[in-house]
């Protein structure tokens, strides 16, 4: 499996160089989309190879990269990471085949191929300073992606996306630096590598708090949390359909996974001391994220807060610290990608018809397109939570394991669901029902095409499949999650990092 991890990343990275010395021409967008098909391909299979019945890395590879200071290239995936790849893999050739450009479509789909190996590098790297490149490089085709191709206030957007996601790295840094040299103190060696550092740092709990922190800092910004959210509602407003697909549905899952990766495997003792902090940001995201998105008369930035909401969600469970709360987040990070992505696709068939992100002059659609309404009305209620669709299982277990933890949390958090309902149906009904705008019957909508079937169809089947039988992604998640939660519970305390050494340990 090692070999199919490097082949995941670097795969995309020489379809990208093969795609930008194709150039303009139409061939190369083609070829990105081969590229992308065969990543997921790969993907499935590392899917089906994976042990469902081990708690550690799977497939782990590790090549010395600069040995001075302890840094190499080290991959590995888990049953935390495992779902994000495969997400990463669904989501890529849908938001390339969704893609209409016609400008410089070489630089596009090279673009996106760089995107799309940074992303699953971020989610496979088991060695900090990689994990922070890969990290950072999401946000160079991101900009490009988002300033070249966007749309009117493109500009904008992208150098704000940048400059925020760019200030909270620089935490990380700072962070890892630290991290290490505090290793290096304790044992005299220089190492980058997450494993050794989770299990041989000794910090005491002011010094895990800091570093949390600054950790957080960089996470939240990425995923978006409140109140580190306000780059998404521009970015999701003026990015193209195959872009805020990805950045929606998968890069913000990157924040998330860096907290759970690492502000839980390296700093156990805070996330328990810190955790009412971040659960009362997350549960304020919850219920800012739900009212904004209930006044947002744009629908990209509709979606913008209600994924505001949801990750607000997310995190409830992420630091309810029980198994189901994060087997719950787990679960609810793929859900929301793929349901998101159906959103998004959804709003871009509207979009491409009314040449509008407005909820004005639509109303009455599913009359004229009563397929379209129909597949909007399966992504809504999966958004919602209805039983039986994919929403449900992971929003249950999120709530469950808040409950059992952090019972007020949980209390406050469930009104989320109530509110998700009233701003998700209302959205709907704007849309869809009630009496055709004057604009729409003279000029009239089209209905959903056989090529967008195609696109939003394997989400839709997704969010039925895992709605009514999520045992196949449950068993490849909770052995990993039960472990994590038993290493939190456990973790030592230590007076003090600085005077902490070797030879102290007896």
């Amino acid at each position: 499996m090692s070999t199919l991890l490097n082949l995941l990343v670097f795969v995309p990275v020489v379809g990208a160089i093969i795609v930008a010395l194709i150039g303009s021409k139409k061939a190369a967008l083609s070829v990105a989309k081969v590229v992308a098909l065969l990543d997921f391909v790969l993907a499935v299979i590392v899917l089906v190879q994976f042990n469902t019945s081990a708690t550690g890395f799977q497939g782990v590879s590790s090549i010395s990269w600069v040995p001075a200071f302890g840094i190499s290239w080290k991959l590995g995936v888990d049953g935390i990471s495992l779902f994000l790849v495969v997400l990463t893999a669904i989501l890529f050739p849908i938001a390339l085949y969704s893609s209409k450009e016609s400008r410089s479509v070489g630089s596009y789909g090279a673009w996106m191929l760089l995107l799309e190996a940074s992303l699953i590098g971020s989610f496979l790297s088991l060695d900090l300073f990689g994990f922070f490149l890969l990290f950072e490089l999401t946000l160079i085709p991101s900009y490009f992606l988002i300033a070249r191709w966007g749309y009117s206030r493109a500009g904008f957007a992208a150098v704000k996306f940048f400059v925020y996601t760019f200030f909270g790295s620089a935490f990380l840094l700072v962070g890892i630096l630290a991290l290490v040299f505090i290793h290096q103190a304790q044992t005299g060696h220089t190492t980058f590598d997450l494993v050794t550092l989770a299990n041989s740092t000794h910090l005491s709990d002011t010094a895990q708090e800091w570093l949390l922190i600054a950790f957080t800092v960089a996470f939240g910004i990425k995923a978006p949390l409140f109140p580190l959210h306000t780059w998404s509602p521009d970015t999701y407003g003026e990015s193209p359909l195959g872009p805020v697909v990805i950045i929606a549905s998968v890069m913000a899952k990157l924040g998330i996974y860096g907290m759970i990766r690492f502000d839980l495997e390296l700093f156990p003792r805070a996330a328990h001391i810190l955790a009412p902090l971040l659960l009362t940001l997350g549960v304020a995201g919850i219920i800012y994220g739900a009212i904004v998105a209930a006044t947002s008369s744009n629908m990209r930035r509709f979606v913008a807060f209600s994924s505001i909401s949801h990750v607000g969600f997310i995190v409830l469970g992420l630091f309810a610290l029980t198994p189901q709360g994060l087997s719950g987040a787990v679960i609810q990070m793929f859900n929301h990608g793929i349901y998101t992505a159906a959103l998004l696709l959804v709003i871009g068939f509207i979009y491409e018809r009314r040449k509008r992100m407005g909820f004005e002059g639509l109303g009455g659609l599913q009359k004229a397109a009563p397929l379209m309404a129909g597949i909007a009305t399966i992504v809504v209620m999966a958004s919602v939570g209805l039983p039986g669709l994919s929403g449900f299982v992971g929003e249950f277990l999120i709530l469950l394991g808040a409950f059992i933890s952090h019972r007020w949390w949980a209390i406050v958090g469930a009104s989320g669901v109530v509110l998700s309902a009233i701003y998700m149906l209302w959205a709907y009904q704007r849309i869809f029902h009630g009496k055709q705008s004057a604009e729409v019957a003279r000029e009239g909508f089209r209905e959903i095409t056989k090529a967008e079937l195609a696109l939003v169809i394997p989400l839709v089947a997704l969010i039925i499949f895992l709605g009514v039988y999520p045992k196949p992604m449950l068993d490849r998640v909770n052995p990993t999650v039960n472990a994590l939660v038993t290493k939190v519970a456990h973790a030592p305390s230590y007076p003090s990092s600085a005077n902490y050494s070797a030879q102290s340990k007896g």
